[in-house]
């Protein structure tokens, strides 16, 4: 049996290094069975022991109950073979303890007498063990919180705050967590808040510390006025909880918070996004109860918002069924609101009725008084799409009309929905163009055979349109004239196009425009020129202004696929200025001119045309459509230096993407990178971390991958999150390697570098420095992220005196004048004259600061440049040549006139630099000077 417990060592040392989650999960499953194979229950206490932990920090209650009640039964026969505390750095059987009777009175299932048992049972095990009674008293102080006896837990909390701590006490991350729980529970809101304040500030962290204490902390922050701290609190802790089902009370809390501060669509998309985790622990009640009250108040606020009718996704799944009871078709937010409400009162009902108090009644008393607070913190992440404003056509001809302007338009899926309410006319010419465009469609989509098969009753709608010529041809090309793109269907337009002499004028353009729209796809935008001449004039001839408007498009993509800008954007104009363009025609003219200002730099004014063609669409009823044309209006005006407005029509592109069922994780990614420039960095951050974890399951390459974890990580940086932005951007290398994208990897070890550096790692910073530079230089041609990294290394050596700087500094500075960067070889001047500085080279210091100083005057940059001269004066200052210090003061404090931070330290310094020279009155007047 040697070979299966090697295998089984290695397990558990590959689960103690594993975090929790599904992966660490089937290796204990592994461990414990091939424990039981193996046939050796010590082996199988230490794997059933991993079991027990593993099971409480991933939500299967079920699991954790059985494994600790088989490892407990074999501890009290043996404790010697089977110890309470397996010295692996994990819970201990004591420790393990706390967890039972927490999960005993998380379901009604289990009576009070049963929770008294386990409490006493592990009161006495405590005594036996001589441990210490902190944890016990915890145990109980949750029994009498969660039942509602609140006397009895502030009796405890009390007693608990008194009795000194042990290794069987909850950390000091869980306890503040808990203790602010029950402070802001029983209106001690400041005390809560206090509490989990001291914990962020102190750094202290757990399994679920510090999102589950924040989410406690969000109605206190509210009803303190501290709507920022609120926000971020909520933001942080909801990026942190998402992707545990165990997190389930946590994510109620955030659900709660953002229906109650105006936020009701991102509380329905949380809704939506969580509400399959009712499902996941069967055992966990009090968490359901807790979260079916949550989602009734988020719901109760989107019917109040006017969305009452909106679906809510996923409530349909029948593993709610027992949750929420039969319903035929989707659940609108209003009916689920209430059959929340009715869950969450039948489960209260019968803890009350467990526990002998109304602590769950008064519980759901308090969620329903929320519905009169309201809060004003914007979250711009999520955004109900306003309904599109078109009205539904009256009868077969409004169809009609509605589906020539989206096949106008192009919206293909959108002109299939309409075809059959349009399909009902009448009008047997009316028929023939709409039997026209659905061949079209179909054939752009791929599907030929359904085309074929429909091609009869197109040529019989000709003929009874007394169209007989166009039947005839048409009977003759099969489907020639409607995109078929083969050898076959080029031979034959151009064959009848030789013989069209005879034939009537729409005929001819019909002939013309076909094989010119096949010349455009093959990228032969001349032929196709020459064919759309010859349409356009047939359709003129033919009094057809429709098809004419259609032909002057095509004409206008075939003269922009010769690179012809201008002339394109000037037939645009013309085109636009046409009192007879359809709204399907024009919507697609402004778009195709927004495309075309922005591939020419003007991107306000393609903005302001894709805004335009939004509009039309919506009047269209162009759904699908209307999510891309946003997509290209969110892009021009991001790309027009205006992220703001593109903040929020990237928003409701992902929502309309989102809604059809669509892929949004692309416009998602550009939302948050709109979203971290216009300064929501923790929305960004949240959303980034969405897009990532849709990437990974997808498994999209890892250089996408890459790029989305360094945006992540910068926008963690920016909310001041810079635990979470190292390990960001330690992925994001680590990504970049594997796509052997060496430029950008070693940008993202430098940005890591800079942040353990900004927190005193040096030696770990500059380490990943020396591997960044290692790095780039297999990329040479990315000479920014080369410079960028040298430059970063030679300050960091410079930071330390050591004389490996310059060289680094020699080699940017030498490229930088190889690319004519002024800026940089100012900069990297500055950065030498700092190290010089450190070496006590004080003459060559202050010469390269100075030097720094004049570059960046020279182009225009002053306030960099009084930032050198102040260093430069500075060192002066401070190696006794006071006097030398004393102009060069003056001049940072002038360039820095527009800089006042800079202009201040200056002047104090220039002023206690006079006083020690004795010059009393300049000291004085500078001084005065800031002051005022």
């Amino acid at each position: 049996m040697a070979r299966p417990k090697k295998r089984f060592q290695q397990l558990i040392e590959e689960i103690d290094r594993t975090p929790w989650g599904p992966a660490e999960q089937a290796l204990v499953t592994e461990a414990v069975a091939l424990a039981v194979e193996i046939g050796d229950e010590r082996l199988e206490y230490e794997a059933r022991m991993r079991q027990t932990a593993s099971a409480n920090m991933n939500g299967a209650t079920d699991v954790m109950l059985n494994s600790f009640a088989w490892c407990l039964a074999h501890h009290d026969a043996d404790p010697q073979r089977f110890p309470a505390d397996l010295d692996n750095g994990g819970a201990d059987l004591m420790w393990q303890f706390k967890w039972m009777a927490a999960s005993l009175r998380s379901s009604p299932a289990f009576s009070q007498e049963q929770i008294a048992a386990v409490l006493d049972d592990m009161e006495s095990h405590y005594r036996a063990a001589g441990l210490g009674v902190s944890g016990v008293l915890t145990a109980r102080f949750e029994d009498a919180w969660d039942a509602g006896r609140l006397d009895d837990a502030e009796r405890l909390r009390v007693q608990l705050e008194a009795t000194p701590r042990d290794d069987h006490s909850h950390c000091d991350a869980c306890g503040r967590s808990q203790i602010a729980g029950f402070f802001a529970d029983t209106d001690r809101d400041a005390e809560a808040i206090v509490l989990v304040e001291e914990m962020i500030e102190g750094g202290f962290s757990c399994g679920e510390e510090p999102e589950h204490a924040l989410s406690r902390v969000l109605l206190p922050y509210l009803r303190a006025g501290r709507f920022d701290e609120a926000k971020t609190a909520h933001l942080r802790s909801y990026r942190l909880a998402k992707d545990n089902p165990d997190n389930l009370r946590i994510v109620a809390n955030n659900i709660v918070f953002a229906a109650i501060t105006g936020n009701e669509a991102r509380a329905l998309a949380l809704v939506e996004k969580h509400i399959a985790w009712l499902a996941h622990d069967g055992l966990n009640v009090d968490a359901h109860f807790a979260a079916l009250a949550a989602l009734a108040v988020a719901l109760d606020r989107v019917t109040a918002a006017g969305h009452g009718d909106t679906p809510v996704r996923g409530a349909e799944s029948a593993a709610l069924v027992p949750f929420f009871g039969e319903h035929d078709g989707t659940w609108s937010a209003a009916d689920l609101a209430a059959a929340s409400w009715a869950a969450a009162e039948r489960i209260g009902a019968a803890f009350d009725e467990r526990d002998g108090t109304d602590g769950h009644a008064r519980s759901l008393e308090r969620m329903r008084a929320l519905a009169d607070e309201q809060y004003d913190v914007p979250i711009r992440s999520d955004a109900f799409v306003a309904p599109v404003t078109s009205s539904v056509p009256a009868d077969a001809d409004a169809w009609f009309e509605r589906a020539i302007q989206l096949a106008q338009f192009g919206a293909e899926h959108e002109t299939l929905e309409a075809l059959p309410h349009a399909l009902e006319v009448a009008d047997p010419a009316k028929r023939a163009q709409l039997l026209s465009m659905r061949l079209g469609i179909l054939i752009a989509l791929d599907r030929a055979e359904e085309a074929l098969q429909l091609l009869p009753e197109r040529i019989a709608a000709l003929r009874a349109a007394g169209l007989e010529a166009q039947a005839d041809l048409e009977q003759r090309l099969g489907l020639a004239t409607f995109g078929l793109d083969t050898p076959e269907t080029k031979a034959a337009l151009e064959e009848a196009i030789a013989d069209a002499d005879d034939l009537p004028a729409w005929s001819r353009g019909d002939l013309a425009i076909s094989r010119a729209a096949l010349h455009l796809r093959a990228s032969e935008p001349d032929a196709a020129l020459d064919h759309a001449e010859v349409a356009a004039r047939s359709f003129t001839e033919a009094e057809d202004t429709r098809l004419a408007n259609t032909t002057t498009l095509l004409a206008i993509s075939a003269v922009l696929g010769k690179g012809d800008f201008e002339a394109g954007a000037a037939l645009l104009d013309r085109l636009l200025a046409q009192d007879d363009l359809s709204t399907g025609h024009r919507a697609q003219a402004l778009q195709t001119r927004a495309r075309v200002r922005g591939g020419t730099g003007s991107y306000l004014e393609g903005a302001a045309d894709a805004d335009e063609s939004c509009r039309l669409l919506a009047e269209l009823g162009a759904t699908r459509a209307l999510g891309e044309a946003h997509l290209l209006a969110g892009a021009l005006w991001e790309d027009g230096d205006d992220p703001e407005k593109a903040v929020s029509r990237y928003r409701l592109a992902a929502r309309i993407a989102g809604e059809a069922g669509g892929d949004a994780t692309g416009v998602d990614f550009r939302l948050a990178r709109a979203m971290l420039r216009v300064g929501d960095a923790e929305e960004a951050a949240e959303l980034f971390g969405d897009v990532l974890q849709r990437e990974e399951e997808a498994e999209t390459p890892a250089g996408s991958r890459a790029m989305t974890a360094s945006m992540l990580a910068r926008a963690l940086a920016t909310s001041g999150e810079f635990g979470q932005a190292v390990g960001a951007f330690g992925y994001a290398s680590e990504l970049f390697g594997q796509a052997e994208e060496h430029a950008d990897q070693a940008m993202s070890m430098t940005e890591q570098a800079k942040i353990l550096a900004r927190f005193d790692e040096h030696d770990d910073a500059i380490s990943l420095l020396e591997s960044a530079a290692e790095i780039a230089r297999k990329a040479p041609d990315a000479v920014g992220a080369l410079t960028e990294v040298l430059h970063s290394l030679g300050q960091a050596y410079g930071g330390r005196g050591d004389e490996r700087a310059f060289p680094l500094f020699d080699e940017v500075a030498a490229l930088a004048q190889e690319h004519d960067a002024a800026w940089l070889l100012a900069d990297v001047t500055d950065s030498r004259g700092r190290a010089l500085a450190e070496l006590g080279r004080v003459d060559e210091a202050v010469s390269a600061a100075l030097t720094a100083a004049d570059g960046f005057a020279e182009l225009g940059d002053l306030g960099s440049a009084g930032g050198s001269e102040l260093f430069a004066a500075r060192v002066l200052a401070g190696n006794e040549r006071p006097s030398d210090a004393v102009p060069v003061y003056r001049s940072a404090i002038e360039h820095g006139a527009a800089h006042p931070p800079l202009v201040q330290v200056a002047a104090l310094e220039l002023g206690n630099v006079l006083e020690a020279l004795g010059r009393h009155g300049e000291a004085a007047e500078v001084r005065a000077g800031v002051e005022s």
